[in-house]
């Protein structure tokens, strides 16, 4: 028998930085508050309208660094306040989940959840939902943790891999391996063999399967929380919290769990997916002009110019180029980045650079 529909959960994380996004993606707002695609949304907005025909809006919650608090409020105003958790310090996805779980176990132990970051592109949102529905299903009557898995397009380098195995039920598969980042000749076999599928970073299990998963597998961080577990769905939460996350060791809930536990699976899923990571990732999913330029928020005369993206944060703002070919032009107001998108895997090298030389004046 399928659990009701109001012990399902959506957990929003959206705490990141989006540095591969600088100049626009910025410490005080990062991408995920940007209206990136000029749909009148941004890429948070998004996320949390494409959950709300599973989830109730009251079952949604979302995970962000404290300095987001007032940006969240703004954005998702009908996100209950006590559903915004407000982590203390930046700790990587596992002490995030594992907090989410906790505070969701103990307002409703039967409870499920769907863990999706807050920065992705999803094209052809029904299926996704027919995905979602049916991965809640298996999850909630089976002890199992559940990935969406996308069929790989390209030999792409900047996505994790996940290899399967034997099939549970039709479209969800055990997971035999995850890889992390593959080099170009790895991801190429992978590509080749049919047996592996890119990691979209979108999770579904049980509150209580993941805390158990935890507790086998990283048991630091579980020792943690349990220190506290009387004040969770309390008043004393955040006063714990305040205290005690940063003592959290920084992890991924795939290094954590996904990559040891047995009892992980893939649902293999076909709606349009776009980790929405990089300039290059942003062009590829925008309209583009004859000549293969796409323009964000700008006017250009390009000359002789082909297969670039221009992002511009004034509108009223000329772009004049010459003789560019497949180049990041984004123009931030106090920083102008100029980047071959051939060497987009630099930009995080920029900023730190950037921080080294002005301190956080840029960042």
């Amino acid at each position: 028998m399928s659990t009701p529909t109001n012990h399902r959960y959506c957990v929003i994380m959206c705490g990141g930085v989006g540095s591969r996004f600088w100049p626009y993606s910025r410490e005080d707002c990062p991408k995920q508050f940007i209206d990136f695609l000029g749909t009148g949304r941004s890429l948070l907005q998004m996320s949390y309208d494409r959950v709300l025909p599973i989830v109730p809006k009251e079952n949604v919650i979302v995970v962000t660094n404290e300095k987001y608090a007032p940006l969240i409020r703004e954005q998702l105003p009908d996100v209950l306040p006590s559903n915004i958790l407000l982590e203390p310090a930046r700790r990587n996805t596992a002490p995030c989940i594992a907090w989410a779980a906790y505070h969701i176990a103990a307002l409703d132990p039967e409870a499920s959840m769907i863990v999706t970051p807050s920065d992705h592109l999803i094209t052809r949102e029904n299926i996704f939902l027919d995905c979602v529905r049916r991965g809640f299903e298996f999850v909630e009557s089976n002890d199992a943790l559940l990935t969406l898995g996308i069929t790989p397009t390209r030999p792409e380098t900047g996505y994790g891999y996940i290899q399967v195995g034997q099939e549970a039920e039709p479209g969800i598969l055990k997971v035999k391996t995850f890889t992390e980042k593959p080099n170009l000749e790895l991801a190429k076999v992978f590509l080749e063999s049919g047996e592996f599928f890119w990691n979209s970073g979108i999770f579904l299990w049980k509150a209580s399967t993941i805390i158990d998963a935890l507790h086998k597998y990283n048991p630091d961080l579980t020792a943690l929380f349990d220190r506290g577990k009387a004040d969770f769905g309390t008043p004393e939460e955040e006063a714990f919290i305040k205290a005690n996350f940063i003592a959290c060791p920084s992890n991924s809930i795939d290094y954590a769990v996904m990559e040891k536990a047995d009892n992980v699976y893939v649902e293999c899923v076909s709606f349009g997916w776009n980790d929405l990571g990089t300039w290059s990732a942003l062009y590829d999913n925008s309209p583009r002009n004859s000549d293969s330029n796409v323009t964000q928020n700008c006017s250009v005369l390009a000359y002789e110019s082909k297969g670039n993206i221009f992002a511009v944060q004034q509108p009223d703002k000329l772009v004049v180029v010459h003789g560019l070919k497949d180049y990041i032009i984004a123009d931030a107001g106090d920083v102008l980045l100029i980047c071959p998108k051939a060497e987009e895997q630099r930009i995080k090298q920029m900023v730190n650079d950037a921080k080294i030389s002005f301190g956080d004046k840029y960042l």
